[in-house]
């Protein structure tokens, strides 16, 4: 059954640093299982405000964190520079955004200061990834999570496109039970797939060539360490499918495919 749905922005703390997020939760007084719930590369919006707003509906208490609003990141990641850097990546057809001379010709069309904005973004997010640092805020969240009374032993992930690899990454730390991937990068080194400790469903548009090319490394992996998981290529989509937000690239009837099958496998593996 549908419930009622509430939610509040709050902050938790990871080490000697805070993390916005937004939590939403049912608006009963029940225990229910924990998500955290892992924003695209564009940070903590609107649109997946709405997906834990839907999550919670369905009976989870969701912990949504903004990942780049730390001290350590917020500087170069604001949300002024990361709107900017955006906007310069979705000028460039869907077929050409991997395409490194036709960004650089992209780029050099742009004023200096806005280059060097989109360029410090890109860097970090794109080439320096701060992927172990993101874990730890993560992990901080799950242990967050875990603090509030209302929150049942069982806590999954599930994250879209960065989100998407953020969510496996914190599988690999084997602090919950299930994890979620929409169309998201592989643990690197794969050889992290060992720390599982639950069931993990990768969820992937076919038209995805990037990120599919190393499907295969994952399915090894979790064969090779005995590690439950399933697996969905959509055929004829494209990456970030699921964000309705994105006529370019969302498709209607894989993205209500996919919303029933993250309900089904959280309610196997979580409640």
């Amino acid at each position: 059954m549908m419930k009622v749905a509430k939610s509040k922005s709050i902050s938790y703390a990871a080490g000697n640093d805070s993390i916005e997020a937004y939590l939403a939760y049912p608006g009963d007084a029940e225990k229910h299982p924990g998500v955290m719930l892992i924003h695209e590369i564009f940070g903590l919006d609107d649109h997946i405000r709405k997906v834990a707003d839907r999550l919670a509906a369905e009976g989870y208490i969701v912990l949504a964190p903004h990942l780049f609003s730390s001290n350590k990141l917020s500087g170069v990641l604001s949300q002024q520079n990361i709107s900017a850097a955006m906007k310069f990546m979705m000028s460039i057809p869907v077929g050409k955004q991997r395409d490194e001379k036709y960004r650089t010709e992209s780029l050099a069309r742009l004023s200096e200061e806005e280059r060097n904005v989109v360029s410090n973004v890109y860097q970090l997010l794109f080439v320096n990834k701060p992927v172990d640092l993101l874990t730890e805020y993560l992990s901080y969240g799950v242990d967050y999570l875990r603090s509030l009374e209302r929150v049942s032993n069982k806590i999954g992930s599930v994250g879209f496109c960065f989100g998407g690899g953020m969510s496996i990454n914190l599988g690999c730390t084997g602090k919950i039970s299930a994890s979620v991937i929409f169309y998201g990068e592989n643990p690197d080194p794969i050889e992290k797939i060992k720390g599982v400790n639950g069931h993990i469903m990768g969820l992937y548009g076919g038209e995805d060539h990037r990120i599919n090319s190393r499907l295969w490394e994952l399915v090894k992996a979790m064969v090779e360490y005995n590690k439950p998981f399933t697996i969905k290529v959509f055929p004829g989509v494209y990456h970030a499918f699921f964000n309705d937000t994105r006529p370019q690239t969302y498709n209607k009837h894989a993205a209500e495919e996919a919303w029933d099958m993250l309900l089904k496998f959280f309610g196997e593996n979580l409640k």
